[in-house]
């Protein structure tokens, strides 16, 4: 488990994009991840609220199911399908405001693919 944790923040941190952006892996382990984000006004549209985003996958789709507004937002991914070459995963984005209410503002899901050299 400490292995995976050691990969996982080794990827996680050479990621410019998650840097640039200010994410932060919170927890991981098998099958699953939690990732934080700090809204600041560079992630904000012009009505305040964050902005959507996408990801490199070989598929994605997302449901916005409100405005995520608040102090942070955490995305709680699951692979519900693992193999070789591709994984299917799930994800529930919840805003957290300031008294720690978290709000479900959307729901992901995508497959990634494993790089080819």
């Amino acid at each position: 488990m400490d292995d995976l944790q050691v990969f996982a923040h080794q990827v996680f941190e050479a990621q410019p994009f998650t840097r640039y952006i200010g994410a932060e892996l919170a927890s991981c382990g098998p099958g699953h991840a939690e990732i934080t984000l700090r809204i600041v006004d560079h992630l904000k549209q012009q009505h305040g609220f964050v902005h959507g985003g996408d990801a490199l996958t070989s598929e994605y789709k997302i449901n916005y199911l409100r405005p995520a507004k608040g102090t942070h937002l955490i995305a709680r991914a699951h692979a519900k399908g693992k193999g070789k070459r591709q994984a299917v995963c799930l994800c529930d984005v919840v805003a957290v405001g300031d008294d720690g209410t978290e709000t479900l503002c959307a729901i992901a899901q995508g497959t990634v693919v494993a790089a080819t050299s």
